[in-house]
């Protein structure tokens, strides 16, 4: 088959010689995005909760402003370091949860960076976790050690123990304040997870409004930066819920299928999105890089997610 036949075929049947659809095509205006990545709520204890109890900034001032995703789901192992592998890399895979192995495929941050030609800090993971430090690389022979995000893991940036969201959250706004902000940028918080399996109720639930007020600094610092503003698509999601209550040890663990564990939330804000919609239809955490890298115009053929083409529709 000569080329020009296989390009026609390519043409007619809605897809680019990259695999794309003809949705490739689409300039949309984002062209810096974040992932933030609210470590193990539950979602009876925040996007379940009608009275919106412990997230009222998400509720009453970000959610009029995009579009959220009220049957989101993690279906793959319900764990921190493979729930953050499967945002990286748009593939389930069972990982070490304590950061002793790599990921099976690079992520779509080594796709950006080596597709882009550009530095390692243009594509950044900045984390309460230590461990998830294993994100900025794959054990993938064609991709090991190369073309690695540039990573601030743990207490500044050692890439081992756990560090305060506080601190971590210093590091998120002076990198989004920046004269050069990141194209790329995924943000770990810890605390509602981390209380969660400590078996404190109350400040388990203290955690979740903490990480409703960061999630408002988040995009008010994108906001309020010039290279950033209308120019960001923000996704606020989960790795992973709890188990349900009733079932094991409730709010205080995770990592089965139960329905307390797989439903977790995706809240999308940005300039191509629209506002105030609700999307019930089913997606999951592997959607949301391959989404961010059709967006970008970029290959990424090992992401087995689609395409979030619904977000961009606005229901009449």
């Amino acid at each position: 088959m000569s080329k020009l036949t296989l390009g026609i075929l390519l043409i007619f049947s809605g897809l680019s010689a990259h695999g794309f659809s003809q949705e490739k095509h689409i300039q949309y205006k984002s062209e810096y995005f974040v992932i933030l990545v609210i470590d193990g709520p539950r979602y009876t204890e925040t996007y379940g909760d009608t009275s919106c109890t412990y997230i009222p900034n998400i509720c009453n001032t970000l959610m009029p402003q995009g579009t959220f995703f009220s049957n989101f789901r993690n279906n793959g192992p319900t764990y921190t370091v493979p729930g953050h592998t499967a945002l990286m890399t748009g593939i389930y895979q069972r990982i070490s949860n304590v950061g002793a192995g790599l990921p099976r495929n690079p992520s779509l941050f080594q796709y950006y960076i080596k597709e882009r030609h550009t530095l390692n800090t243009d594509a950044q993971i900045i984390a309460s976790k230590g461990k998830l430090n294993v994100l900025s690389n794959t054990k993938d022979r064609t991709w090991n050690n190369k073309f690695r995000p540039y990573s601030y893991c743990g207490p500044n940036g050692n890439g081992l123990s756990y560090g305060p969201d506080l601190e971590t959250m210093v590091k998120v706004k002076e990198t989004l304040l920046s004269a050069t902000p990141p194209h790329l940028m995924m943000v770990n918080l810890l605390g509602v997870d981390v209380n969660g399996h400590g078996n404190d109720w109350k400040k388990y639930l203290d955690n979740i409004k903490y990480t409703d007020a960061y999630t408002l600094e988040i995009w008010n610092a994108i906001q309020e930066n010039p290279m950033l503003k209308d120019k960001t698509t923000l996704f606020i999601t989960n790795d992973h819920g709890r188990h349900t209550e009733g079932h094991k040890n409730g709010f205080v663990n995770h990592g089965d299928g139960c329905d307390g564990c797989r439903h977790i939330s995706l809240l999308v804000l940005g300039p191509d999105v629209p506002k105030n919609q609700e999307i019930t239809t089913e997606a999951e955490m592997i959607d949301i890089p391959v989404t961010i890298a059709q967006m970008l115009h970029i290959g990424f053929p090992t992401g087995k997610g689609r395409f979030l083409s619904e977000i961009f529709t606005k229901k009449l």
